[in-house]
């Protein structure tokens, strides 16, 4: 198949780099987001002319010279592999086979942009990925496949995503794309009637409130790790906590009870954090 990639960061890299190795379709044009003054191009766009393919970097998806390019490549798959730039669905379906989307979470679950970070916070067992036919709405559309995934007690965000959903989305990713070649490609509807919507996890929501109970604590500590970052303030200044681990703990909530030579323990409202 002829396949438009447009994606950025290590995702859309990863996916780029995992479809040209197979080697099994064609990769006419790349596009990503246009470049920032005085950042690092993307790495997906480094990758994409180092193999000689067609860069594009439109601010947007609705202009009629973009939407005429993208008719002139005759791609038979548009893949999003991580954008911030809205695809609308007269881009979406200039593909003889539409557009794919990854989203990491088990669709409709944990639609939104931090959708990895809250199901640790919340204490989550499984979170997964999916590949799906998105529409106009926010991580909207039909299911293709999707993939399990456990979150371990000791998982935090970073683990989660680039030792677990990153690697399993590239694969499936490929998988989804060796369905659609062979005309086998499912589109399952969504339940709304379990969607979920979360915005951003950001820095208010990762302030440690020292009476929660310590499992609620390292939770969210974990899904913030590594960012936006959990942070308590100490004589009035921030201190932001990644490494911990759970532990006893006695008095009064958010004071050090136990000090040792490489750590110490900051008491919760039920147990401790030793840090």
């Amino acid at each position: 198949m002829r396949i438009v990639i447009n994606g950025q960061q290590a995702f859309g890299k990863a996916c780029l780099e995992a479809i040209l190795k197979e080697g099994k379709d064609d990769v006419v044009a790349v596009y990503t987001a246009p470049d920032v003054d005085g950042k690092p191009i993307d790495p997906i766009k480094q990758s994409a002319l180092d193999a000689g393919l067609e860069v594009r970097q439109p601010a947007d998806f609705e202009s009629s010279e973009t939407l005429e390019e993208l008719r002139s490549w005759n791609a038979d798959l548009m893949l999003l592999a991580y954008v911030i730039i809205f695809v609308p669905e007269q881009a979406r379906n200039i593909p003889k086979n539409g557009t794919i989307c990854f989203h990491p979470s088990l669709l409709p679950l944990h639609r939104g942009p931090s959708s990895i970070n809250w199901p640790i916070i919340w204490g989550a067992k499984q979170t997964g990925l999916t590949i799906f036919w998105p529409d106009d709405g926010l991580d909207e559309g039909d299911i293709l496949l999707q993939k399990q995934i456990d979150i371990l007690p000791e998982d935090t965000l970073g683990t989660l995503y680039f030792d677990k959903i990153f690697p399993a989305g590239v694969s499936a990713t490929l998988e989804a794309i060796d369905l659609i070649r062979s005309g086998e490609a499912p589109r399952i509807v969504q339940d709304e009637t379990k969607a979920t919507y979360e915005s951003w996890c950001r820095h208010a929501n990762a302030e440690i409130d020292w009476s929660r109970s310590a499992t609620e604590v390292y939770n969210l500590i974990r899904g913030c790790n590594p960012q936006p970052g959990a942070w308590t303030t100490l004589e009035g200044e921030e201190v932001q906590i990644f490494d911990c681990e759970l532990t006893a703990g006695t008095g009064r909530f958010g004071r050090v009870c136990a000090i040792d030579d490489t750590s110490f323990t900051i008491n919760s409202g039920l147990g401790g954090i030793r840090i």
